[in-house]
């Protein structure tokens, strides 16, 4: 586990400079992210060249993550696990689940501290004495420097480290203003983008290999605990009943799904076939549904609002029956229009009654507990569930006679109003769900789309 004091302390920087390392040695690395994220698994992806899976012990359960990371770390030599914010840094409900700590507790794995050396010296060693002493459960293996001014700079901040709490510091790397990766409103880009020169990631191996001692790093993964049973739950038995297709979007606007939903929906029955609302002219042949995950379309609505046919294509389906669910960036796309941070209006596919606007500030971030306000396609009313959400737009223009989907909780049980526009066919909200935390709702959305396709057939046949 690569952790952090604090978010923004440089761990991804320093987790993607050791995979790339290792990979560079020829060592077969599995990336894995703590927390609800898309953006850095794909850089990991990129980098090992293995899909990188989220585990989330509040989300998900332990369970769950159990059975996620062992499915994946099997077909590695080594497993890294990039955490999430500050290594005790969990979910508001003072449980501490959701955290680095959490996680790496539950895997008996070894924790290497991130720490950002900026104008410190010897206050380094109070700083990492105190992570040592918070939770004595956590093994905190080592330390890795970030921002180092110098060699002096660093001796001086390693010898106050290790002599004051006996943890090793296993190297450092120096502030470089040309290893950047670029970042926007909802964190780094993408991958999917390629505006990440792959020189990047070869350069962060090449230094890590320099300044960072990849060899013990490997031997402190060895020293990882015994993996704990679990009940496996998630991928069980194929469902002939659920063997439809489903229409995923991927492209630069939508890119957010997780790995293992993905595989879930296979491993169910599912086929998967992928298509681009920004550059494909219409949908694939034979689907029986879509699935439009989130993304960045406030960024490409210009090219979204001019590939016409896509949207008519869209439009088309949903009149048809075709089951759609969309998450935050996808409902974006299903409504009326989307006005950009800019305050320019685009207009969109218009299968939901409605407009998105983005705002100047975040209006969602965050663990929520979801309650069904009504039967939808993927969960009856009064269901609960646990997801997340992250999103900078609001909706607006929606009609009175709609039909909100969820009634919504912060993971404290703080309440904070209605997510979600449902009908019969569509269910399209802010609401990110990770479906290998309740397989349910994948089996349900997939039944969905069966029942929907046996209608369709029906009635052509009529």
């Amino acid at each position: 586990m690569i952790a952090g004091t604090n978010s923004g302390v440089g761990k991804t920087t320093v987790t993607l400079g050791i995979m790339s390392a290792m990979v560079q040695k020829g060592i077969k690395v599995h990336g894995f992210k703590a927390g609800p994220d898309y953006i850095d698994p794909s850089h990991h992806t990129f980098v090992t060249g293995n899909a990188s899976r989220n585990l989330d012990t509040w989300m998900m359960g332990e369970n769950a993550c159990l059975e996620l990371f062992e499915r994946s770390a099997a077909n590695a030599e080594i497993s890294v696990i990039e955490g999430v914010m500050g290594l005790y840094d969990g979910s508001i409900d003072s449980s501490g689940h959701g955290s680095s700590a959490h996680l790496t507790k539950l895997l008996n794995t070894p924790v290497i501290l991130v720490v950002n050396a900026r104008g410190v010296a010897q206050s380094a060693g109070a700083v990492v004495m105190g992570f040592t002493r918070f939770d004595k459960d956590v093994n905190l293996a080592g330390v890795i420097l970030n921002n180092i001014a110098s060699q002096n700079h660093y001796d001086y901040v390693k010898e106050a480290i290790e002599a004051s709490c006996s943890v090793t510091v296993l190297g450092y790397l120096k502030k470089e203003s040309d290893i950047t990766i670029p970042e926007r409103h909802l964190g780094l880009i993408p991958s999917e983008e390629q505006k990440v020169n792959s020189d990047l990631y070869d350069k962060l191996g090449q230094m890590v290999r320099k300044t960072i001692n990849i060899d013990r790093l490997q031997e402190l993964a060895g020293s990882a605990g015994a993996f704990p049973e679990y009940d496996k739950l998630i991928f069980t038995e194929r469902d002939s009943s659920l063997e439809v297709t489903v229409a995923v979007a991927r492209d630069s606007a939508f890119c957010f799904y997780y790995q293992d939903d993905i595989d879930l929906f296979e491993a169910l029955g599912a086929k998967i076939v992928e298509f681009s609302p920004l550059n494909d002219k219409s949908l694939p042949d034979g689907i029986d549904g879509i699935y439009m995950g989130g993304g960045f379309p406030e960024l490409f609505a210009d090219r979204l609002t001019k590939n016409e046919s896509m949207m008519s294509s869209i439009f088309e389906a949903n009149k048809q029956g075709t089951v759609i669910y969309g998450e935050c960036g996808g409902m974006m796309y299903l409504l009326e229009k989307l006005i950009d941070c800019d305050g320019r209006s685009f207009k969109m596919s218009s299968v939901l009654n409605g407009t998105s606007r983005m705002e100047k500030r975040r209006q969602g971030l965050g663990y929520v507990i979801v309650e069904a306000a009504s039967d939808n396609v993927i969960c009856s009313k009064g269901e609960t569930f646990r997801a997340h959400e992250f999103h900078w737009s609001k909706l607006q223009d929606v009609p009175d006679s709609t039909v909100f989907a969820y009634n919504t909780r912060k993971s404290n049980g703080k309440r904070t109003g209605v997510d979600g526009i449902c009908n019969s066919n569509v269910m399209a909200s802010y609401t990110h769900i990770h479906f290998s935390s309740n397989p349910k709702l994948a089996v349900n959305l997939l039944s969905s789309m069966a029942k929907r396709s046996t209608h369709k057939l029906a009635a052509e046949r009529t």
